[in-house]
């Protein structure tokens, strides 16, 4: 089974990563992603990129696109300027560029706010989603009610030529994530980040029963896997662990659409060169 990642981190050399990775059985290189995407069958990854909006910042290896992220230093003022809304064009004119990234809880705007329509009506120019930070946050300086799921049903409502992706579905607001998920058609969620670090998927899932039950039920009653998209949040766990937990809330019938078709569909086909 052929799998992508929709959701990762690259930061080779950085010291929280680093740290990160060793706790998650890893390590935070480069030659070590490759290796295990390579042996666990991820043909492909999508960078949640964090590293402005100079295009020429963004360079990832082969197997991996990029989502330019919109982060604190262009909204602290309040509006993106013209400047800022072409940098953002430029990436997302390029193929190595496969949409945007939001990152509301670490950024005091909700995505409702008009500073992000002129993103959307780019995102929808260029037919690429908008990915967005959702529910729990790594820090304790950020507002998690910038980072809830509802708020983003207003920007699927207001905005229904986007394609939307609930990064964490929502985690731990499952219920809100669930009913915004099923209600509005142009939004998808990714399964990225619900453990940290390396687990025993069978030890998890005993001593974690009301949430991983918690985590099929609200799945379940969305009631559509073209909604899903597996991804994992490297290097926060171990990549081999974390594709047996998924498998253990996805029915078996739709792990290819989970675990790959939905990512072609939502963040593009993958030309060749970007594969494993």
């Amino acid at each position: 089974m052929k799998i992508i990642d929709a959701h990762l981190h690259f930061g080779p050399g950085r010291e929280y990563f680093d740290g990160i990775a060793v706790a998650a059985g890893h390590e935070n290189t480069e030659e070590h992603l490759r290796e295990e995407y390579r042996r666990l069958g991820i043909v492909h990854g999508i960078v949640m990129g964090n590293r402005g909006l100079d295009c020429r910042e963004h360079r990832y290896p082969k197997e991996l696109r990029y989502c330019v992220g919109i982060d604190t230093e262009e909204l602290e003022k309040g509006y993106l300027n013209r400047e800022e809304l072409d940098r953002i064009e430029e990436n997302l004119r390029l193929d190595t560029c496969a949409g945007i990234k939001l990152y509301p809880g670490y950024t005091s705007v909700y995505v409702s706010d008009p500073i992000y329509d002129p993103v959307y009506e780019l995102a929808a120019s260029y037919k690429k989603p908008v990915a967005i930070h959702t529910g729990a946050t790594a820090g304790s300086n950020a507002l998690l009610k910038y980072s809830h799921p509802l708020t983003l049903d207003e920007a699927a409502v207001a905005h229904p030529d986007v394609q939307f992706v609930m990064c964490h579905i929502g985690n731990p607001f499952l219920m809100d994530a669930a009913a915004v998920l099923e209600k509005n058609g142009n939004m998808a969620a990714d399964l990225s980040g619900l453990w940290e670090q390396r687990m025993d998927v069978e030890t998890f899932c005993r001593e974690k029963r009301g949430y991983v039950e918690a985590l099929q039920t609200w799945i379940e009653y969305v009631n559509n896997y073209d909604k899903f998209m597996f991804g994992t949040d490297w290097p926060l766990v171990n990549l081999e662990d974390y594709i047996g937990f998924i498998k253990r809330l996805i029915p078996e019938k739709a792990w290819e659409k989970v675990f790959y078709g939905n990512a072609v569909r939502i963040y593009g086909e993958i030309p060749s060169r970007f594969t494993c």
